[in-house]
């Protein structure tokens, strides 16, 4: 059963939007959904990017970073967060 969320073929590069290390919750380093990380840099890059836990490792980025690139980083966000089901899980801002 297609669920429209198969993964594209080719793999995509990262974006460096942050939005990755935003919006998910990453129990292994006590960050809640929707709080930036801690290790997240000015530059939206991983401050501990040699030692980050598995879950961040793994992360692979989708056709979803594609299509919000352009989009402001809240609103990624928030896109991210209504297409993995995870909206209600949020804090309220």
């Amino acid at each position: 059963m297609a669920t429209g969320r198969e993964p594209i073929s080719d793999p995509i590069s990262c974006f460096k939007c942050g939005t990755c290390c935003i919006a998910p919750d990453i129990s292994t380093l006590k960050k809640p959904i929707g709080v930036p990380c801690a290790h997240l840099t000015a530059e939206h890059t991983c401050g501990i990017y040699p030692e980050r836990p598995p879950v961040c490792r793994n992360y692979r980025p989708d056709e979803l970073c594609v299509a919000l690139q352009a989009v402001p980083r809240e609103e990624r966000v928030c896109y991210f967060l209504r297409y993995y089901d995870m909206e209600t899980e949020a804090p309220s801002r």
